[in-house]
């Protein structure tokens, strides 16, 4: 396998390229991480983020879901699984 096909196959298979990929897993990162973190704050103080992290994984959970049928809809949805 060439190396350029590694850090493209995935991306095609999603329907985006290397650089929209890219761009959605690091906004995903960022928000989970914050998620995350806001969850460990209400562990230590539960009247802090109440709804933070459900809020932002049901969130990003509809962006997933969203993209899946808006690349499906263009016709080169090849794969299913997981947005990144």
């Amino acid at each position: 396998m060439r190396a350029v096909q590694l850090f493209v196959e995935h991306p095609h298979t999603v329907g985006e390229t290397y650089a929209e990929h890219m761009h959605s897993a690091a906004h995903f990162g960022v928000r989970m991480i914050g998620a995350g973190f806001a969850c460990l704050v209400h562990g230590i103080f539960p009247f802090l983020f109440v709804k933070t992290g459900s809020k932002t994984v049901t969130h990003l959970h509809g962006v997933m879901v969203q993209n899946r049928v808006r690349t499906a809809v263009r016709g080169t949805f090849t794969e299913m699984g997981a947005h990144i």
